[in-house]
């Protein structure tokens, strides 16, 4: 009996670094910024269904490796956040704020090296990873790839800004910059494809300029001394090589596992690309609209990062496992309450889409079957890594999702869509079997303990 209620004391919330009211205000704004930017990729879509099938084809494709890029970024953004957090869980400001500027820099210089290996690679990309495909799809890519690659380094530098004020707990402002930068992109679209009737480029163009005024909003912001978190005032990069190989010890594992993620998906991709623009049509959309299921999930991975970040600063793990608990199963009902949503609505936005009768079926028992292996294991599959990550456990991560990814849905890929003939359902059974072994795994790492060693600062 004593020994219960000295066990209730020690873990007493109430002297706990966030309550309920500072995660609500945290954890809100980031589902609505994500379900804006999943819903804005819908209209995009959408729109664009209106030019035809080839034109959703070809921008679809190339959007995995935009993806495959933004991801990259961000994964690297979530390396400064955790160094910053865990330094402003420790109390030491000055160092956080250096951390800020040095994550800046480092986004902004890499992402303009990135640009400018695309626009090199051009040919390859679009000829070599994709394979053969209709020549009307391959022109609507052509055309995407070349303008929306200018805003690769634009959305680099908003990602790292938004994720400092993330660590800050101010996720508000990174939603009402991402209201505008969709605002810009939805009405720009609209006025491009319905009034000047343009295809490709008219989702592309409004999709550079929203980010170039998403970054220009952020940097400003960042500016202002009087935040916990700023920008040094000066044009010159002075790089310190210890602040950098801190952020970079969590930003180069999470960004080769995103990467690593995503061109496997792109691998995924060229293999359904293989069954037919119908195929094509059906993944693309059931990428789009299943977003909508996880959106919660990916949402609260940003929460995930900063909260558990601070305690590992302070230096409590009952906190970190506390709140590693508590928001996992946020997560799980939060995707139980979006897979309801999609399945209620779900004819009548295959409807919209104006697909064929056979893309519309295959994305049907697509999105059916995701939504419900969503609930049931993605919360341990992703936003699990997320405390590990945070606490600096981002190798671990790597090594474990990267031999996932490749092994279980890349190679079960082929052999269930392929070689069983499921076809793009095939694809889709894969990715579960990558989730399931996630979850073991996982699992095993976290009740190991071994994350409990990993900070880095």
């Amino acid at each position: 009996m004593t020994m219960r209620v000295t066990k209730k004391e020690k873990i007493d919330t109430s002297i706990y670094l966030f309550d309920n009211h500072a995660l609500v205000a945290l954890i809100i704004p980031l589902i609505i910024e994500q379900f804006l930017a999943v819903l804005v990729g819908m209209a995009d879509s959408i729109m664009i269904a209106n030019v035809g099938e080839a034109a959703v084809s070809g921008v679809s494709l190339v959007d995995q490796i935009m993806v495959l890029l933004i991801n990259l970024f961000s994964a690297l953004a979530t390396g400064g956040a955790v160094v910053a957090g865990q330094y402003l869980g420790q109390g030491n400001r000055q160092k956080a704020r250096k951390s800020t500027t040095q994550l800046i820099w480092l986004m902004g210089i890499m992402a303009v090296a990135i640009t400018a290996l695309v626009y090199v690679g051009k040919y390859w990309i679009l000829h070599g990873l994709f394979g053969k495909i209709d020549a009307d799809v391959m022109g609507y890519a052509n055309v995407y790839l070349v303008i929306v690659t200018a805003s690769i380094p634009f959305i680099a530098v908003y990602n790292a800004g938004a994720a400092i004020f993330r660590t800050m707990g101010n996720s508000k402002l990174p939603m009402k910059v991402s209201v505008l930068m969709n605002i810009i992109n939805v009405i720009g679209n609209g006025i491009l494809i319905f009034g000047f009737h343009r295809g490709a480029e008219g989702v592309a163009i409004p999709t550079l300029v929203s980010r170039i005024v998403g970054a220009v909003v952020i940097i400003a912001f960042l500016l202002n001394q009087k935040e916990e978190l700023c920008l040094e005032r000066s044009l010159r990069f002075r790089p310190e090589w210890g602040m950098l190989g801190k952020i970079l010890s969590i930003g180069i594992p999470n960004g080769l596992e995103n990467s690593m993620f995503q061109l496997g998906k792109v691998i995924v991709l060229s293999l359904v690309s293989g069954f037919g623009t119908y195929a094509i049509a059906a993944n693309a959309v059931a990428n789009t609209i299943s977003l909508f299921s996880i959106l919660p999930g990916m949402a609260i991975n940003f929460g995930i990062t900063s909260v558990i970040a601070r305690c590992v600063g302070y230096g409590d793990y009952e906190q970190v496992k506390y709140y590693n608990k508590k928001l996992l199963l946020i997560v799980h009902a939060g995707i139980g309450i979006a897979v309801t949503i999609v399945f209620t609505i779900l004819p009548v936005v295959l409807k919209v889409y104006n697909l064929s009768d056979a893309a519309s079926e295959a994305a049907r028992h697509i999105l059916w079957f995701h939504g419900i292996c969503a609930f049931l294991i993605w919360p341990e599959s992703f936003a699990l890594p997320s405390t590990f990550r945070a606490c600096g456990d981002a190798r671990t991560c790597m090594i474990i999702s990267t031999f996932s990814m490749w092994v279980f849905r890349v190679g079960f890929s082929y052999i269930l869509a392929r070689n069983c003939g499921m076809g793009v359902f095939g694809v889709w059974v894969a990715m579960i079997i990558d989730w399931v072994f996630r979850v073991i795994f996982f699992g095993i790492r976290y009740f190991q303990g071994g994350w409990k060693k990993a900070a880095i600062v």
